[in-house]
């Protein structure tokens, strides 16, 4: 947000907000504090998608929830984050800003002990397949969903991902992580190829200047980079055209790619460097694991690159 919007947000939503926790909750300072900070972090997905808080969905809610889900907090954080989301929501009812609560839909995560779904590659490659090639954004779907999976990357990742960062050649992406932390993340031939087909449709598109960098671009209501809003419908619709059940988000695909390597033998400690954990210190893995061999290690036990081994036998 830049200075001024984010002063017309302060006068707008924090102040008013602030002075009903006071008034009608009268929350210690404490938890006062940690309710606008919850309210901030919202505000500033909202910002970076062009939303108003006014007009705010449950979809909406649900996108920033996997958001929350996709940086790594916990259950107990998400949870306590989504509970002053839904005191926000209902705040903008009682004030007549809006009239209706999206809050009073969304579920927060149950506390303890919770594993994500995961996909198989079949029901990957489902995924892929319900993607309509014939519509002017089918292939730039294609690469986008098939890179999401294959390189292991965060949606914040993917949306930032710029032409710049890519070294097909050699195979291999540069992504900028949480904290503003870069790593080399190896990228499969098959992610290569959707890529190169997708540049033959994006070398056609009138892009700003300001978004000729990014590698993923909207073509529908004006010409940006993609948002992560976007990535996570257009999940939520392509599970639905290809039957599958499990309640997935942009963040299930990552987590299945993790799973797979470790299914096919890979090394656990190069699966948390090609993620980019912060549970393990970036400096420490990239100093202990070869470039080359962490390569060797992703083409050798990813189920997208075994398949094409197998063929070549």
């Amino acid at each position: 947000m830049d200075s001024m919007s984010e002063q017309k947000m302060q006068e707008k939503y924090v102040r008013p907000f602030r002075i009903y926790l006071q008034l009608e909750r009268g929350l210690s300072p404490n938890t006062l504090d940690a309710y606008l900070r919850d309210l901030d972090k919202l505000l500033t997905f909202l910002a970076e998608e062009g939303k108003d808080p006014l007009t705010l969905t449950i979809d909406d809610l649900h996108a920033f929830a996997a958001a929350l889900y996709d940086i790594g907090l916990d259950a107990r954080s998400q949870a306590r984050i989504l509970s002053g989301v839904r005191t926000f929501c209902k705040f903008l009812m009682l004030s007549g800003l809006t009239d209706r609560d999206p809050g009073e839909l969304l579920v927060s995560p149950k506390i303890g002990v919770h594993l994500p779904e995961v996909l198989s590659v079949e029901e990957i490659d489902q995924l892929i397949a319900a993607i309509r090639l014939d519509t002017k954004e089918g292939q730039r779907n294609r690469a986008m969903i098939e890179v999401l999976y294959s390189c292991g990357l965060r949606v914040s990742e993917l949306c930032n991902l710029k032409l710049s960062d890519l070294f097909l050649d050699e195979g291999f992406i540069k992504v900028k992580g949480k904290g503003s932390k870069e790593r080399l993340v190896p990228i499969s031939p098959r992610a290569v190829k959707e890529l190169r087909l997708y540049f033959m449709d994006r070398n056609l598109w009138v892009i700003p200047p300001e978004y000729q960098d990014y590698v993923f671009i909207t073509v529908r209501r004006g010409t940006r980079n993609i948002g992560r809003i976007m990535v996570f419908h257009l999940i939520k619709q392509l599970a639905e055209k290809a039957g599958i059940k499990k309640n997935i988000s942009p963040h299930t695909l990552r987590h299945s790619f993790a799973t797979h390597l470790l299914e096919g033998g890979a090394n656990l400690r190069v699966i948390q460097a090609m993620l980019g954990h912060e549970s393990i210190a970036t400096t420490e893995i990239y100093t202990h694991i070869d470039r080359s061999r962490l390569r060797e290690e992703i083409l050798l036990h990813h189920p997208r690159n075994m398949r094409r081994h197998e063929e070549k036998q």
